[in-house]
Order: structure tokens, then sequence, then C-alpha cells
């Protein structure tokens, strides 16, 4: 069939168990400790932290809340992934939210979580980011005025289709342009702190006089305010997508995070001060591209360094995305979830190319109809909805089976704080300020159980799909693969 069943308990089970059948290939373990902080901090570090600022700035209203709101990003984006640490080193498996769904809670939500990543969440992450890598990368052969939309788009496809072609060839390619990338953003965001030092020296101190003035006291305007800011810091939970790649998990894992999360969160803190050094709020808010703004005031003639870097950050960001967007399709259709063609492996370059070349086809389609703004705002909505079913998943472990073997603990304050968190950031918005638009989302996520009983639970699958794999397995070279035993 082209659907497979797998048999799942309400147990985490050891990734030492194979799939049905003797099946040959399996990924590789490419990403050591330097290439997972570089997964990590790569893909956070991405449009955000030049996009963002004044969006938060705007919802929040003040230079010193909206400042705040940048640090409880970062503390969250820690206990998130540290939660998350633990669930890795339970359930060896990657997938993410994905596979702690399945063996946690059971195969219906854990498709619903799959069905809605795979065709909504991942690509219109990948496709909000190509677009803001595209209007930077277009910006300077259109000096004093904005690019036309259809070279933005088609500026941001053909990045996809790069991407594409990069992550289908070889995993290491892959991980070593994200070190390389990752190095390069790091400098561009010291090169901006390094130059708010310099005038925070000079005396421009104008936008911290007052700092708290015009603070907003709207519950949903934090929310917001918080989507904005977690936007710059998605990503945090990256590894788990990967951890059957992972060379030693249960070291690189926690080793990963605390050292890429808390890099982050202070290059984020000092590159808004720099902003703010360099700007008042009033022209942040109307920078429309924050960082063009502060190089035009900072650097000068050398300005086009920061619309170079933005791009360059951008562009290793959406390597890091689409890396981890790809495993969720591969897992999930491992696991029975998706079509079996989606599960299979390139037999030379050992890449999961078709979920790979499934992710951009939905990614193109999300460029072709959206905004940046919108997408980040659902994408979030979406996103905490999931992390707080994973994170309660780790409570139920903590607390009902405590005897599981697990290399890493984390206080269990940790995850209420996290759950917490996400009960906030998805109530928050529709209280205040209620969208159709996620009532729109809600539809969405509910839509997948059309297809979930009839092609999951009880197999009806037409039998003209088994042809259309054997073409699609023998046209783009793959076979089926089997769970790494870590």
């Amino acid at each position: 069939s082209t659907m497979r069943k797998r048999k799942t308990t309400d147990l985490p089970r050891s990734s030492t168990d194979l799939s049905e059948g003797k099946e040959k290939l399996r990924l590789k373990q490419e990403v050591g400790l330097i290439s997972g902080v570089s997964l990590i901090a790569g893909t956070m570090i991405g449009s955000g932290i030049f996009m963002a600022p004044e969006w938060v700035l705007y919802h929040m209203g003040s230079p010193a809340s909206s400042l705040l709101i940048w640090a409880a990003c970062g503390l969250l984006a820690m206990f998130g992934a540290l939660s998350y640490t633990e669930l890795g080193t339970i359930i060896k498996e990657s997938g993410g939210e994905y596979i702690c769904i399945l063996r946690i809670f059971g195969s219906f939500p854990a498709f619903l979580f799959a069905y809605t990543s795979v065709i909504l969440v991942r690509p219109a992450g990948l496709a909000a980011v190509c677009l803001s890598f595209a209007e930077y990368a277009v910006a300077p052969f259109y000096p004093g005025c904005s690019s036309p939309q259809v070279v933005i788009k088609c500026t941001a496809a053909a990045c996809i289709l790069l991407l594409t072609i990069i992550n289908c060839l070889n995993v290491r390619l892959a991980t070593s342009i994200m070190n390389i990338f990752t190095a390069a953003k790091l400098l561009a965001l010291l090169v901006i702190v390094v130059g708010g030092l310099v005038l925070l020296g000079k005396g421009q101190t104008q936008s911290f006089q007052n700092p708290f003035q015009n603070t907003t006291a709207s519950i949903g305007a934090v929310g917001v305010a918080f989507y904005q800011g977690l936007w710059s810091y998605d990503g945090w939970n990256n590894l788990n997508y990967v951890i059957e790649e992972l060379k030693k998990p249960e070291v690189t894992l926690p080793r990963a995070v605390m050292i890429a999360i808390p890099l982050v969160t202070c290059l984020y803190l000092l590159v808004n001060v720099s902003y703010l050094a360099a700007m008042t709020p009033s022209e942040l808010l109307s920078s429309g591209a924050v960082a063009v703004t502060w190089g035009d005031k900072v650097l000068g003639s050398w300005a086009w360094l920061i619309s170079l870097s933005v791009a360059l950050s951008t562009f290793g960001s959406l390597n890091g995305t689409f890396f981890t967007g790809g495993r969720v399709c591969y897992i999930a259709a491992r696991e029975g979830h998706m079509p079996d063609i989606l599960s299979m492996a390139h037999v030379r370059c050992l890449t999961p190319s078709p979920a790979l070349l499934f992710t951009s086809a939905m990614s193109l389609i999300m460029i072709i109809s959206g905004s940046f703004t919108s997408i980040v705002n659902f994408f979030s909505f979406v996103a905490w909805l999931f992390y707080g079913m994973t994170i309660s998943g780790l409570l139920y472990l903590k607390i009902k089976k405590p005897e599981l073997p697990r290399s890493y603990k984390v206080p269990i304050i940790i995850p209420i704080i996290v759950l917490v968190a996400a009960v906030y950031l998805v109530l928050a918005p529709i209280i205040d300020q209620p969208q159709i638009e996620i009532l729109y989302i809600v539809l969405f996520i509910f839509s997948g159980v059309i297809l979930y009983f009839p092609l999951v639970r009880f197999k009806c699958h037409p039998r003209f799909l088994q042809r259309v794999t054997l073409h699609l397995q023998l046209f783009l070279e793959v076979a089926p693969t089997t769970r790494d035993g870590n």
C-alpha cells in the first residue's frame, strides 16, 4: 500500500527498532557539535532580527518594554529547548514534535500535526524567510524605490530551488554551508553591535530617556509582540528533527542547545540596543528595513554591506529550516502518515530527496500567494499550539513514566513555564483581537480528519497509487530506509 501501517504504543519506542522488512538504507550521522550549534544558531539568526524589531516596538510602544520582550523570548526559547532536550534523550528518533506526539498521544493527533506542518506551517515559514531574503537581495538594484513584487517572488523561488538542489545532493554539503553562513552572520551582527557601542560611547542615548513611556497594557498586543520576537528565535527546536543524524546525540543535543541559544539571545539584545542608539523610536518605526536604515546612518557609503549581510544571513537560515523541514515529511511518511514515496532516500546521495522536493513544491505555492507579516502571525499561532501539546507530553512522561531512561533531566518547573506561555500565546490574540484567519487555520487543522480515517485508519488507497509510487521510485532513484540505531 502507499501508506505503511506502523504499530504505535503509548510509550516511546527505542530507535533501535527497525521498520518492517530488511531495508538497507539509512541516513548518515553527519551532524556533530559545531554543525549542531550552527543548525540552531544559523536557523535562528535569519531575517527576524533585521525585520522584527520595528514590529515588536510598534506593539509594545516603548524601547525598554521591547527589549524586555526580546529577553523574555530568549528565555522562553531556552526553556523550550531544554525541555525538548529531555524529550530527545527519551525518544531517540528524528521528527521533532511529530514523533513525540506520535509516541505519547498516538496516531490521530500526530497525523494532524504532520498534515498541518507538511502542508502549511513549514512551507509557510520557508516562504516568509525566502520573501525577506529576496527583498534584501534585490534592494541594491532598485535604489530609491520599492522593488517590484514579481522580481522579489521570482528571486525567492530561485532561492528555494537552489536550496532543494543543495540538500538533495549531500548532507555534508548542506551542513558545511550552514557552518560557513553562521560564521558570516555572526560577524555581521558583531559589526552592528560594535557600531552601537561606539554610538553609545559618543552619547547617543536619546532613545533611552523615559524608556518605558507609552508602554502598551493590551494583552493581545503583548501576545503579537511575542509572536514577532519569537519568530526571530524560531529554530531553537531544530536538532530534535535530526536526532538520528546526530553524532552522540545524548551529548551533542544538550551541549549545542546550551551554547547556541544564550549566544543568540545576547546578540539579539545588543543588536536592538544598537538600533535604538542609531535611531529614535519614531525613526525605527518608519524605517521599513531597520538594518538598512542603521547601515545608512552608521556606515555611510559602506551601507551596502548590511544588505549583503542580511541576504547571506537569511540564506543560511533558509538552509537550516529547509534541512529540518524536509525531515518532518520524511519521518511522517516512514510512520505511515504520508505517501510511501516521501519516506524514501536517494540510493547514492543518502538524502530524503522526495520529502525535500515535496516541501520545496509547497513552499513555492506559499511564495506565490503570501506576504511576510501575515505568514509570521499564523505560523506562530500554529507552531505554539503544537509546542504546547509536545511540552504537555513531556510533563506526562515526567509524572507518569519517571522510570524511562534519559541522559538529561530538566526541572519540572521549566516545562510548566513553557506550557503556560504556549497557552497564553495561543489564547491571548484570540481573546483580545479575534481574527477570522485564526478560524480558518483551526478549520484547516481539523480538515485532516477527512483524510485520516479513510487513508490512515482504514487504509482505503486507490490501486493506481501503487503504480505511481513505483514509477516515482524508479524515476527519483530512491529506496525505503530504516531508523538509525543510536
